[in-house]
């Protein structure tokens, strides 16, 4: 295995090192020739349109041809070599995402315990075309109710922070403002926000009446064609690494090699239709996954582009696979239902699940992100309550104060939280520990 050096140690942030780093590379630019980073010159790639169906476009982002080297025996493109000198810091960069949350997983101490070794290891593996996802962990969990999760290796999520880390942005930019999930600071706290801020825009602050149509697809992950998935990549992504990593990665099927943890007969729980091993080749893509959150804003971001631009409608809203569109007549957003439930199945091989579309008048009160939004205030939805309720009173005394603060920052994100905060902060008085006064957080143990 070729010998690499990787920094492994977070740059203190102090100016005299920060002015001493630029030095340096300034010095080894000047030496090596090295080419400047990326400008609008001549011979640079310029942005192109690419036609997705009609009425809508997405333009590609400007990339510089470069030269690459092909390893034949690999049978796939390698590294570009100006860029192969960064991809450790790269990897690197998303070792440290990925192990943010996952820092005590069995897989991810294994990985840590010889790191070194195995970041030049995906390193070469990356460079030579010769990488391939390893097994997989399928699990069920149960609540809130019964789902097949996939957990790649730790490796394998390394290098799916590697592929996010480096395409996000190009497709992030396109995306509407009203698209959440998986993108930084578009959690369900602003998706909760910015609903109301357009329900009480469209009502004139609750003046006046309007509707709300709440739609759902169908199975979503697990319905999901892959190849249209990774059409749609494509006509973003330029350079050929990249293009044929993110073949790699969005088209791994997990079902061919896994272990099952856990109690088998949970699987019964989980209907057919929601299972990924009862799916058709190529279809359906792993929960539990990075790289499966971001390519399903990728894959929604054409419904996006088409309510906003083909129907254009104003009041519109999405997180993950869960959208609201509101106006002022229920006759518009019944043709609006029309056209999303011709349009999904034909450009994108999904459809709605009917027996969750909803169409209702604003000030009953609009279900959304797992709060509860009526005339003047925002509530925690009654079922997220009571299961936090539930799971203080029953976790164990180590877990406590984590588990309990946690909660409270939940229900701290809706505008009318005191009562329920109250009831969670008697909950965990009767277990001994003390509430701050604006029953926001929670303390030590007090006997």
């Amino acid at each position: 295995m070729t010998e690499h050096r990787f920094n492994l140690v977070v740059p203190l942030a102090h100016k005299a090192t920060a002015m001493r780093n630029e030095d340096t590379d300034h010095r080894r630019v000047n030496r090596s020739g090295a080419v400047s980073q990326l400008s609008n010159r001549p011979g640079d790639v310029d942005s192109t349109m690419v036609q997705l169906m009609p009425g809508i476009r997405t333009t590609t982002t400007a990339t510089r041809t470069t030269t690459t080297r092909a390893l034949s025996s690999a049978g796939s493109p390698s590294a570009d070599r100006n860029a192969e000198a960064d991809f450790g810091s790269k990897l690197v960069t998303a070792y440290r995402d990925c192990r943010r949350t996952k820092r005590n997983s069995a897989s991810a101490l294994a990985f840590e315990a010889n790191l070194e070794r195995n970041i030049a290891a995906l390193h070469d593996e990356l460079t030579d075309g010769s990488y391939l996802p390893g097994r997989s962990k399928c699990f069920i969990i149960t609540w809130p109710k019964p789902r097949e999760v996939w957990a790649a290796d730790f490796p394998d999520r390394v290098v799916q922070h590697f592929l996010y880390n480096h395409v996000r942005e190009r497709f992030e930019r396109a995306f509407i403002a009203d698209s959440c999930a998986c993108i930084k600071g578009r959690g369900t706290l602003y998706a909760a926000r910015r609903l109301e801020a357009k329900i009480r825009s469209i009502t004139e602050n609750w003046s006046r009446p309007a509707y709300y149509l709440k739609c759902d697809i169908a199975n979503f992950f697990v319905s999901i064609p892959k190849p249209l998935l990774l059409e749609l990549f494509l006509t973003r992504i330029r350079e050929p690494f990249w293009r044929w990593l993110t073949e790699i990665v969005l088209m791994h099927d997990p079902r061919g090699d896994f272990d099952y943890l856990g109690d088998r007969a949970l699987m019964e729980l989980v209907p057919p239709h929601k299972r990924l091993l009862e799916q058709r080749l190529h279809f359906g893509l792993a929960i539990g996954n990075l790289i499966s959150q971001f390519a399903a804003n990728v894959l929604l971001d054409v419904l996006d582009q088409f309510v906003k631009h083909g129907l254009r409608v104003r009041h519109y809203i999405r997180y993950v696979d869960d959208f609201i569109f509101l106006d002022e007549s229920p006759a518009r957003l019944n043709e609006i239902l029309a056209e999303v439930t011709a349009f999904l199945p034909k450009y994108l091989g999904i459809q709605l699940n009917p027996r969750k579309t909803i169409l209702q008048p604003i000030d009953r009160g609009v279900d959304f992100v797992g709060q509860v939004i009526k005339p003047w205030h925002r509530s925690t939805r009654k079922r997220t309550r009571n299961e936090a309720l539930r799971r203080v009173a029953t976790v164990p005394a180590d877990e406590l104060m984590p588990v309990a603060n946690s909660y409270f920052g939940l229900l701290g994100q809706a505008t009318a939280s005191h009562h329920d905060r109250a009831l969670l902060a008697n909950v965990v008085r009767s277990r001994g520990h003390a509430i701050n006064f604006s029953l926001t957080k929670t303390y030590r143990g007090t006997r």
